[in-house]
């Protein structure tokens, strides 16, 4: 079963990844640029939303997480590694680069761990980190086992005042032993190939080119036979095909026979006989994610759906384990599915993981997956709303389908934690409305619904949704239903201020009310449907039971 897990993903690996379970690893990982990453999200009139919010923090920091992890490098029993990490904390010492390798390595360490002896590992980075990447590394998988530093680029050429003009990212291709698993690629030839190789021209104008029939070195066999009164062995070499081959080829007219006496035939060889060009290490044939891509979903980072679709048959077969540990929006799951894999996809924040979960059931209606480490009962969304609020108002967003507004910006978002937009017929005319979402995550009052209240006045929202983990008192539900109703343009009224409880969510028995003629679509943006049978279920894999 295809599975998503909520959490750090070293706890993750370490908790639920079984040995040698996994067949190819691709890892996006932030690249320690010291930049915060916006998710960016649109409104339904093409500009961007206010609920721009902090997706992830691009840096790292030598603390106690980063000290408590060098110690378990150090204490794996991974000797190389350790005396990797070590001269790298002697040479760098305590900073953020040196948090971020660490972190890194740690990582690696797991991630090898569950590869099968035939699997591989792509590591996408950019030139800042992917020199000290690659000794992390070597010391992980072995320098032998090194196969490619390939070079993508992820975008047009544009200036640079003071260097040559960054375009390229680096990923890095281990094979767990020498025994990987290799679908060999190809790319069409370019016109300008064909237009000067293939220089003949049969009466119906197709293009072909002159090859030749025989290989070097007698042989004993049938290729090593004369033919047409031709005897090869005299030339010290052999047919590369046996004499009936040879006749089945002259009679499909495949054959050039030169005009003069002596001459060798040799083979008509057409574009369309040829696989194409071995893919090599660069990729320039890959557009990058711009602005206007329909794969866009606005989450930072995104990588090229064929970037991933390329990677995946090159290194594993359907039925193959595809594992990503920084799945982001989750290209690389959306990726496996499409082409038949198994996946596990793990990111530390819900709001990677309700994406990704939104882009699958857009493009895969029907798809069956797990979901781990995000609340499913009433226990669980408190454990959350203890150990990180912010995390628990994105999931709580999630279960009314609602933009998280502002992120960890203090005091930035005005009583607004989410936001939903809908279509409403007003006046006989489609117009774009907002609903504003707010969330609580512990003790609740009359005092915050009144808070609401004015929000919805500033704002000039029609309708307020007031999202709780506790149970309201009669106060706050008599105050809700006193700020009246909202008349839809069908002609139903919607209470204007709702209450939800999170258990009530949960358990299906209350949903947000609202008319909508978008059908959603206005909130956010939907992943285009893949027509595509569903990948068979397969065995449990993973190191939990069912």
């Amino acid at each position: 079963m295809n599975q998503l897990f909520f959490g750090d993903n070293l706890d993750v690996l370490r908790e639920s990844i079984k040995d040698e379970s996994v067949d190819l690893v691709y890892l996006d990982p932030p690249f320690n640029s010291k930049r915060d990453y916006n998710l960016l999200f649109k409104s339904p009139e093409g500009g961007e939303s206010h609920a721009q919010i902090t997706a992830f923090e691009d840096s790292w920091h030598w603390g106690e997480q980063a000290e408590r992890e060098y110690g378990e490098i150090l204490q794996s029993g991974h000797t190389r590694m350790a005396d990797l990490i070590a001269a790298f904390r002697g040479f760098l010492g305590e900073n953020d680069l040196m948090a971020y390798l660490v972190m890194m390595a740690n990582r690696l360490l797991e991630l090898h761990r569950v590869l099968k002896p035939t699997g591989s590992l792509y590591l996408h980075c950019d030139p800042a980190a992917s020199h000290y990447l690659k000794l992390v590394l070597d010391g992980v998988f072995g320098p032998e086992n090194f196969l490619n530093e390939l070079i993508w680029k992820r975008t047009s050429a544009h200036s640079s005042a003071k260097r040559y003009g960054p375009v390229h990212d680096t990923i890095l291709l281990y094979g767990r032993t020498f025994s990987f698993r290799w679908n060999q690629s190809f790319q069409p030839y370019d016109p300008e190939y064909l237009q000067t190789f293939f220089d003949q021209t049969d009466s119906d104008g197709r293009r072909w080119k002159r090859t030749d029939l025989t290989g070097a070195g007698i042989r004993h066999g049938e290729t090593g036979k004369p033919w047409r009164g031709i005897d090869i062995t005299a030339k010290g070499r052999h047919w590369a095909n046996p004499p009936v081959e040879l006749d089945r080829l002259d009679a499909a007219g495949r054959i050039h026979w030169p005009k003069k006496e002596d001459g060798m035939p040799r083979l008509k060889q057409y574009p369309e006989d040829l696989l194409g060009v071995p893919l090599q290490d660069v990729w320039s044939d890959i557009r990058p994610m711009h602005n206007l891509s329909d794969e866009r979903l606005g989450y930072p980072t995104q990588k090229p759906l064929a970037l991933l679709e390329r990677i995946l048959c090159a290194s594993s077969n359907p039925g193959d384990v595809v594992l990503d540990p920084f799945c982001g929006c989750g290209t690389a799951v959306h990726a496996a599915q499409k082409l038949g894999r198994q996946w596990l996809g793990i990111d530390i924040t819900h709001l990677a993981i309700s994406l990704i979960e939104k882009r699958l059931k857009d493009a895969f209606p029907g798809i069956q997956f797990e979901v781990h480490g995000t609340p499913k009962d009433l226990e669980g969304a408190r454990d959350l709303a203890e150990r990180d609020k912010y995390q628990f108002q994105w999931w709580a967003c999630s279960l009314v389908d609602a933009q998280p507004f502002q992120g960890k910006k203090k005091g930035a978002d005005g009583g607004i934690d989410g936001l939903i937009y809908f279509a409403d017929a007003v006046g006989g005319k489609a117009a774009t409305q907002r609903i504003v979402v707010s969330v609580k995550g512990g003790g609740v009052s009359v005092a915050q619904v009144r808070d609401l209240k004015g929000v919805l006045d500033r704002e000039k929202a029609p309708i307020g949704l007031f999202v709780t983990l506790e149970e309201p008192t009669k106060p706050m539900r008599v105050e809700a239903a006193a700020a009246g109703f909202y008349k839809g343009g069908n002609a139903k009224d919607y209470p204007k201020l709702q209450i939800l409880t999170v258990a009530e969510l949960l358990e299906g028995r209350k949903r947000p009310e609202f008319p909508d003629l978008s059908m959603g679509s206005y909130t956010f943006k939907k992943a285009k449907r893949e027509r595509l049978d569903m990948a068979a279920e397969t065995p449990n894999l993973f190191g939990h039971e069912d």
